[in-house]
């Protein structure tokens, strides 16, 4: 029991920390101030909820710009750094 208690307390800390040092731009679902204030007041079930639903995303870069010019800049960038990756694999190590 005192394991289980242990680890509650340990992720409340560690969502906790995490929620206070997000960005407020990245936050989802909620304002940053109504995570902390859910993560404080419930502390398992509002971690887990943090978790879940309020942490950012774990690839924000995977995304396109919405502007179609950047977008299309992007993909060009991606394509060219595959390429690179590609040729680097078939050249012989030196």
């Amino acid at each position: 029991m005192l394991y289980v208690a242990l680890f509650g307390f340990i992720l409340w800390v560690l969502c906790f920390a995490d929620a206070i040092t997000t960005e407020e731009n990245e936050v989802r679902n909620l304002s940053k101030d109504g995570w902390l204030v859910v993560v404080l007041l419930l502390p398992i079930v509002g971690s887990i909820l943090w978790l879940v639903a309020g942490r950012p995303e774990k690839y924000p870069g995977e995304r396109l710009p919405e502007d179609p010019e950047e977008a299309e800049f992007v993909r060009r960038c991606r394509e060219r750094a595959e390429e690179q990756r590609r040729e680097n694999r078939r050249r012989p190590q030196e």
